[in-house]
């Protein structure tokens, strides 16, 4: 099972390049950027992590800022985002923005995708809540389209446009890996028709692993979906070693553990308690 680091990069906290570096020199196999592009200040949507909102949702980062400069310092960590809002992002620029960071890393990305949870924040970018699962597959393979084909078009509901140029194409053949976040037993479901893995978020329902890798491994099946590749990623744990073991035991591929993002003190001091892990779970 590999470890890998998650958070909310902001100026508050550790840089994303300093982040990365610890965490490379540290042994982590991987380091995601969560996003979110605004947080509106009349917001009627409930969290689901809980009654309040973290400050560092408002605070945080672009993505793709952060992972060039992660890129940047590293030469083996893996980047990631974890995750990105393609209902809020246009799918035409998104697709050129994470093959660019495909190449200038190296090869060395992944690309978390999810529908969003905060009905106001989609709403300013002109999505419907109601619509996100529909607009997230069709900006997802409307941007396969374009780093997978010379000339490229896509017809759609929600993304529409008639054959276009656009490079560069990805490292990696045929595209970065996608994941796709979200909770059972849709996200699981989507991830399996449309990804290459699955990022569920810890603290959204039930966290029984065991449980969840036998329906995945029986919804494969019944849709004819080989698993060969395709990776489960938990996001968001800490450092229970009881946790990370049955985690280990389900046949979770990664796990990602959560770097605070406020205060680079506390930053510092979490990837020094993760560090020992690594060895552990290799």
């Amino acid at each position: 099972m590999e470890l890998g680091l998650c958070t909310f990069p902001t100026a508050h906290g550790l840089s994303p390049s300093e982040l990365a570096r610890l965490a490379e020199d540290s042994g982590f196999e991987s380091l995601w950027f969560a996003e979110h592009s605004h947080i509106p200040v009349s917001r009627t949507t409930p969290w689901p992590g809980g009654p309040e909102l973290p400050d560092y949702y408002s605070r945080v980062f672009d993505p793709v800022p952060a992972i060039a400069a992660a890129a940047a310092v590293t030469t083996r960590l893996r980047l990631g985002f974890g995750i990105a809002l393609v209902v809020q992002r246009d799918p035409i620029q998104f697709a050129k923005s994470v093959a660019t960071l495909d190449v200038l890393s190296g090869g060395r990305l992944a690309v978390g995708v999810g529908g969003g949870w905060n009905a106001e924040e989609m709403a300013n970018h002109g999505t419907r809540i109601d619509d996100r699962w529909k607009v997230m597959r069709e900006r997802v393979d409307a941007m396969k389209a374009i780093w997978t084909h010379d000339e490229a078009e896509y017809h759609g509901q929600f993304v529409d446009f008639d054959p276009i140029f656009s490079w560069p194409k990805p490292v990696q053949a045929p595209h970065p890996p996608i994941h796709v976040g979200g909770r059972m037993p849709g996200g699981l479901r989507r991830a399996l028709r449309h990804g290459q893995g699955w990022i569920p978020l810890l603290g959204r329902g039930d966290s029984d692993f065991s449980e969840h890798m036998r329906v995945l491994r029986r919804e494969a099946e019944e849709m004819g979906r080989d698993l060969d590749g395709f990776e489960v990623s938990v996001y968001g744990s800490g450092p229970d070693l009881e946790a990370l073991e049955r985690y280990r035991d389900a046949g979770i591929h990664r796990v990602l553990l959560f770097v605070p993002p406020m205060d680079p003190h506390a930053g510092r001091a979490a990837i020094e308690t993760y560090a020992p892990l690594v060895a552990r779970f290799a």
